[in-house]
């Protein structure tokens, strides 16, 4: 049975790994689609979007309604993506422990 100093150093050893990871995840980017890729939206690892990019034949004015949901399916897709890599990001940290449904700060 480990003693109560080795369970803390091992909690801090984690929790700084786990800063660090956050801290990567930040910075890398991920694209999601929407309309067969005709709008693409880039997001980073805080859910910050950094790029739109839209097909010119969706540009029409009559039709703007189709635009935005476009747009909309295109961010949750991307996001759906952060989302998942920064669980596999975890996963792999805690050696696959399940933290009980523990939402992390990120």
């Amino acid at each position: 049975m480990m003693n109560i100093q080795g369970i803390m150093k091992q909690a801090q050893m984690m929790q700084k790994k786990m800063e660090e990871e956050q801290a990567k995840l930040a910075q890398e980017e991920v694209e999601g689609s929407s309309g067969g890729g005709m709008v693409k939206v880039t997001l980073n690892g805080k859910f910050e979007m950094k790029k739109l990019s839209l097909d010119n034949s969706l540009v029409d004015p009559q039709d703007v309604e189709v635009l935005e949901d476009l747009i909309v399916a295109a961010y949750n897709d991307a996001k759906n993506k952060v989302d998942a890599k920064m669980q596999d990001s975890m996963n792999a940290l805690s050696g696959g422990l399940n933290l009980g449904g523990l939402k992390l700060p990120f």
